[in-house]
């Protein structure tokens, strides 16, 4: 087909140099990854080995009614197992049995490991494999870390998934060239791109991670997989260990991201420019004209995003194409060149790149910088704001429903709403 991909900007951040920082961070830690993945794999139970912290803050985070039951819990570490005073495996095996036979609808249990688990060396893998004996076939146990000295905020998913890889089925070698999406997304975007690529005549199409248990994808050599997140950088590496390839775009953020994510698989399975174009028409008018609407307010305005989720380089490059802000800061907790290359190639050469975080550091730059819209966590936004900056929250983006064109205006409308609430709250400001 013929490349319908624009040109990069003249000149892009991809040689850009990068500051790294490695000190204070102010970021969530990977056990809240929990809180989207339980909702989609419908069948599966997340089991926290952690503290009484650990259950209030998914607690909290998820804020689960009181009739609602969740598929996520926390297994509680006592004084008498921190001292070893217990034989922490008892324990665990017995509250797992517990579950499950109060559960019988729990077809996969992850083990999660948390900070506390980690510095008594529990071994959680052991544990799996010890578990996944005594109730094969009915239940595979798998492990992995969100503690906050592992992992940071989605790094949990990314860690979840990886753990998955290994125990996928093996896929026929006879079997036609198949597509893998890879990553959590809610069911209604999910379901979206599944449309648009019947559509574009793309398939056999496998999701990761399945929303049951009976639906995991084979994987091997002749599949291809196509990353919907930045942050999975863990389970790319362990999906390329399996022999599968992957298909490198920019991430389906906004018009402009979608249609270049959807251009490289349709190249990757033979898909006609005519095709593609009858497709993909529809959707991206209208993904253009929502942005456009939300535009308004961000063109011409100064952005600085604080390093949190791992989508700061895809969003910064939406926001800077499709919007007309001037990122004047993208700071990301990792930079995975191999999986955001392709929008740092897009992203107009001008802000610092920054690696981790020393926050101190930053926010001295922040306050320096005086940006019209400041992208942070939880913890920094209310002192910024205190300060007169106006802020957007960043675990807002991963809760909400913004991958492809039918999101991408409600994309660009969650950084114009607190511009819009600052210029309605200052008289006389921009709206």
């Amino acid at each position: 087909m013929t490349d319908p991909r624009p040109l990069p900007a003249v000149r892009g951040c991809s040689t850009a140099p990068v500051l790294k920082e490695r000190g204070q961070r102010e970021v969530f830690c990977g056990l809240t990854g929990i809180i989207w993945l339980h909702r989609k794999m419908q069948d599966a139970f997340f089991l926290v080995v952690g503290s009484r912290t650990c259950a209030h803050l998914l607690q909290s985070a998820a804020g689960v009614m009181i009739f609602a039951e969740p598929r996520f819990g926390t297994a509680i570490l006592e004084e008498k197992d921190l001292a070893g005073l217990a034989d922490a495996h008892e324990e665990l095996d017995r509250e797992v049995a517990r579950l499950l036979a109060r559960r019988p609808d729990i077809r996969q249990l992850f083990l999660v490991g948390s900070c506390p688990s980690e510095v008594i060396k529990l071994d959680l893998a052991r544990a799996a494999e010890r578990l996944t004996r005594l109730h094969a076939p009915h239940v595979r146990v798998l492990n992995y870390s969100g503690s906050g000295i592992e992992t940071t905020f989605t790094e949990g998913e990314d860690a979840c998934l990886a753990a998955m890889v290994p125990v996928l089925p093996e896929r026929e070698a006879a079997a036609p060239r198949d597509l893998l999406l890879v990553g959590a997304l809610p069911d209604v975007v999910e379901d979206q791109a599944l449309g648009l690529l019947e559509a574009l005549g793309v398939g056999p199409v496998r999701v990761l991670p399945a929303r049951r248990a009976d639906a995991a994808p084979a994987v091997g050599p002749g599949t291809l997989y196509a990353l919907t997140q930045p942050f999975l950088g863990e389970t790319a590496a362990a999906l390329d260990r399996r022999g599968a390839r992957r298909i490198a775009a920019p991430f389906p953020f906004g018009e402009e991201g979608t249609t270049l994510w959807l251009a490289a698989v349709a190249e990757a399975f033979g898909v006609d420019r005519a095709t593609f174009d009858r497709v993909t028409e529809a959707p991206r008018a209208r993904a253009r004209k929502a942005v456009a609407a939300a535009a308004t307010t961000l063109a011409g305005r100064t952005l600085f995003l604080f390093p949190d989720s791992q989508l700061e380089i895809p969003l910064a490059r939406f926001l800077a194409r499709e919007c007309g802000m001037r990122p004047i800061e993208v700071a990301a907790p990792y930079i995975h060149r191999g999986l955001v290359g392709p929008d740092l190639d897009l992203l107009p050469e001008g802000p610092v790149i920054a690696e981790g975080q020393d926050v101190d550091r930053q926010l001295d730059r922040a306050r320096a910088a005086r940006p019209d819209l400041t992208v942070c966590g939880l913890g920094l936004a209310n002192p910024l704001e205190a300060e007169g900056l106006t802020t957007k929250w960043a675990i807002e983006l991963v809760f909400t429903p913004v991958h492809f064109y039918e999101q991408a205006g409600d994309l660009a409308a969650l950084f114009a709403r607190p511009l819009r609430r600052r210029a309605r709250l200052c008289f006389g400001a921009r709206p």
